[in-house]
């Protein structure tokens, strides 16, 4: 068991199973099957991040270093959330770039899914976390790999 503290940029508590990649996380590429099709599992369809790709990432906690790609990075968030699609949460290695602060913001305002976003958790974080592990996470921004 290791914990790690990071920033909360949307507050919350919550349990999954990890889900972890190690390349940026384009969010239009990874949730644009399951906002237009249907795929209530939201498989993965980013074929470029070979770390997660056609893995369902519904209700997992999405370990990332950052998101990378289209500007629409936010709507889709809050699109996937509002849709019963998203993560658990999102727990970032890097500090957050403002467009999926925003999804993530947008998500807990305007849906009664919450999805706690943690982010600076450092190197040791993505060096440490493996998919599958169990994650908890805490109001503080503390981050337990059980």
């Amino acid at each position: 068991m290791k914990t790690f503290k990071g920033r909360v940029v949307v507050p919350g508590t919550c349990s999954a199973e990890a889900l972890v990649s190690h390349n940026g996380f384009n969010t239009l590429a990874s949730f644009q099957h399951s906002l237009m099709f249907g795929d209530k599992e939201a498989k993965c369809g980013d074929q470029n991040n070979s770390d997660i790709y056609n893995k369902p990432m519904a209700g997992k906690a999405l370990c990332l270093p950052q998101t990378i790609g289209s500007t629409t990075g936010g709507m889709v968030l809050y699109c996937a959330t509002a849709m019963g699609r998203s993560p658990a949460c999102l727990l970032f290695a890097h500090p957050i770039d403002s467009l999926a602060a925003a999804g993530a913001i947008l998500s807990d305002v305007w849906t009664d899914h919450p999805m706690p976003t943690v982010d600076s958790l450092g190197e040791e974080f993505l060096a440490t976390v493996k998919t599958g592990d169990k994650i908890k996470v805490e109001e503080d921004g503390a981050v337990t790999i059980l």
